[in-house]
């Protein structure tokens, strides 16, 4: 996608605006840049901000909607509105544009949350080759990820000084810059201390994951994303994203007995409601509230 000279100091400009006016994380700016990216490209650039109007924000959200999932469409919406109430209070367009951006129709918990089965997670972690530095990295990053529940780009926001091997515990660094202590499982310690001995190249870079090839560079929260889906093919599974990694640790969780308020504190929800999805796979608690059906027999 090509951006004029314009439209990337532009862009430069929104994300200094975000960060500074908004608090936004680094990773969260770097996402709302690239929806803003795209939405400048198909508008014309910079220049085209001053004669823009209500009808050509909509348009350009509805045909962006129809071809990506709820989920891809409702970051759009967050990032195009927040980039406009910029570009308003900057100047670049006369009319306030932010409720030109239509919402996108969808129903909170309407579907369940889809994690991998224990099965499926050992395929995923004896997929990698560990007797090569990707395969030792990308087994440490898939145990992380399977053991603690942590999200892309807080694997990739971990450093060395975030390790206490004495206590047995990582500090993480999530949503809203909240910073947490969590308790370091053996099999992800294990995996972390041989992607750290064996695997990890010494670089300046103070990040845990690192590329592996010069030159050496922390992984972005994109890269570890992708690890699950490629240990997918690895293991000839149907395509699986991290985020499913989450899901199955809550599942696990709740079938082991542990309570709904339990389960969001060890994933960090900031919020109950985050939560309450996975009381439709907590058995346990639903079994009772089940009646029979009507005329069936018992």
């Amino acid at each position: 996608m090509d951006t004029d000279d314009g439209s990337m100091a532009l862009l430069a400009e929104f994300g200094s605006w975000l960060t500074r006016e908004r608090g936004l994380a680094a990773e969260s700016v770097r996402c709302y840049g690239n929806q803003a990216k795209t939405f400048l490209a198909s508008a014309g650039g910079a220049g085209a901000l001053s004669t823009l109007d209500a009808g050509a924000v909509t348009a350009f959200m509805v045909e962006h909607a129809s071809e990506r999932n709820s989920w891809s469409a409702k970051a759009m919406v967050t990032s195009l509105r927040a980039f406009l109430r910029f570009a308003h209070a900057t100047g670049r367009t006369a009319e306030p544009l932010a409720g030109a951006v239509p919402a996108v129709a969808s129903w909170r918990l309407a579907a369940l949350p889809r994690g991998l089965t224990q099965a499926e997670i050992s395929q995923l972690l004896a997929s990698c080759d560990r007797d090569t530095m990707t395969g030792l990295r990308d087994y440490a990053v898939l145990s992380l990820l399977a053991g603690l529940g942590l999200r892309g780009a807080e694997a990739a926001g971990l450093r060395l000084e975030d390790i206490d091997w004495r206590a047995g515990e990582i500090t993480v660094t999530g949503k809203g810059s909240r910073t947490e202590r969590l308790p370091l499982p053996v099999p992800a310690g294990e995996a972390l201390a041989a992607w750290l001995t064996s695997g990890r190249p010494a670089c300046q870079s103070r990040a845990v994951f690192v590329t592996v090839r010069q030159p050496y560079r922390p992984l972005t929260s994109s890269a570890v994303r992708v690890v699950v889906p490629k240990a997918c093919v690895r293991a000839g599974l149907p395509h699986r994203g991290a985020h499913q990694l989450r899901h199955a640790l809550a599942t696990q969780m709740l079938r082991a007995g542990a309570s709904l308020p339990e389960v969001g504190q060890v994933l960090r929800h900031r919020s109950m409601l985050s939560t309450s999805i996975y009381a439709k796979v907590d058995q346990n608690s639903l079994r009772p509230l089940t009646r029979p059906w009507p005329g069936a027999s018992r």
